[in-house]
């Protein structure tokens, strides 16, 4: 919880943002870090504190290089166009943040299509992957690059197995295709099943992670690979405006966000399974706390009477921010700016609101 006259609300007005784990603040150690930073022009490949941030990174994960790129999104983005040609297909989970919140930019600049494939919690195996490969041939867009989500955003924080995600990779790697994994998240997988984003990571030709997410710095993400990958990357980088000059003042708190914040990662995961337990004795709202096993929280509100929008504008009166990801479902995400005091809150605002006269919709 903060002040929140930085969110646009009333200046001196407490609110609980559970809207997303990208509206985190920096610690006030990240910006000292940030104040101090040594910094060069980026561009040349002069700056030491992006030099070192890269290196690190790719340290933690066993790969030759990393990227320092100002988002997800445009990691996601390099990571397909360095792997593809225009035309191809790229075999994905339907409910992806690259099928469904990139707009279109695998096509619109990548120049392919995506080949959604709809999965139970997001998960997909290579039985279904197999199943979505194109056959040679000129009558048919040929088959690019496979991508996988961990953990799955729209799924709910879901984890992918590590044996399934390595038979993919396999299996995948046999047909000379390369498999992408935006790990936007991979740290909270990582702290869920206690296992290393090096292993859980070893088998995929690239991995994009966000240091602006649940590590809680204020901007970038990290694209990671080999040294020829990132050298290529480097070049779409530029042609997209990712260049960034003086960029050590953003690297110097992504430094300490990937090298402290996954500690503070298991309280978010508490806070959530908590908030999915409170929710779930709600009239009206339908979770299953069993499934809930890193901070995301998508819960229906169908037999409330009330649609996601009219639920979250009503939170919102209360000073609780969450979001509505379909006409029914709410996502509410734990992070390091959440205490279990304002957990305690959204749970008690969502009893206030469902217990208010219902309406029925069609």
């Amino acid at each position: 919880m903060y002040e929140s006259a930085e969110n646009g609300i009333h200046s001196g007005e407490a609110v609980v943002d559970l809207r997303s784990d990208t509206v985190t603040r920096p610690t006030l150690a990240m910006r000292r870090a940030m104040a101090e930073a040594e910094v060069g022009d980026d561009v040349y490949g002069e700056d030491p504190t992006v030099n070192k941030l890269q290196a690190r990174a790719a340290e933690i994960f066993g790969r030759e290089a990393g990227m320092f790129v100002p988002s997800g999104s445009m990691g996601n983005l390099l990571a397909i166009k360095t792997w593809t040609r225009h035309g191809q297909e790229v075999i994905c989970e339907q409910r992806a943040h690259v099928n469904q919140y990139e707009l279109a930019s695998m096509s619109a600049v990548a120049g392919c299509m995506p080949r959604p494939i709809a999965a139970a919690n997001g998960i997909l195996t290579w039985t279904m992957i197999e199943s979505m490969l194109r056959p040679k041939g000129y009558h048919y867009s040929q088959t690019g690059l496979v991508t996988l989500e961990n953990t799955h955003n729209m799924a709910g924080g879901t984890i992918y197995p590590l044996d399934v995600a390595e038979e993919i990779c396999e299996r995948a790697h046999e047909l000379k295709l390369p498999v992408h994994l935006d790990g936007a998240r991979i740290f909270n997988a990582s702290v869920a099943v206690g296992k290393s984003v090096k292993e859980l990571t070893r088998k995929f030709d690239s991995v994009m992670f966000c240091l602006s997410k649940g590590l809680g710095a204020p901007v970038g993400s990290m694209l990671l690979g080999s040294r020829e990958f990132i050298d290529k990357a480097h070049i779409y980088r530029k042609m997209l405006g990712g260049g960034m000059r003086q960029a050590g003042v953003l690297a110097a708190a992504g430094l300490l966000a990937l090298e402290e914040s996954p500690k503070t990662l298991p309280r978010d995961h508490q806070n959530a399974r908590h908030l999915a337990g409170g929710l779930s004795k709600i009239a009206g709202i339908s979770v299953d706390p069993k499934k809930v096993v890193t901070n995301i929280v998508i819960f229906d509100v169908r037999g409330t009477g009330k649609t996601a929008a009219e639920i979250s504008g009503e939170l919102g009166k209360k000073k609780i921010l969450a979001g509505p990801t379909d006409k029914f479902l709410i996502r509410m995400v734990t992070h390091c700016d959440v205490d279990r005091a304002g957990v305690e809150r959204a749970i008690a605002a969502l009893d206030e609101i469902c217990k208010a006269p219902q309406r029925t919709h069609a």
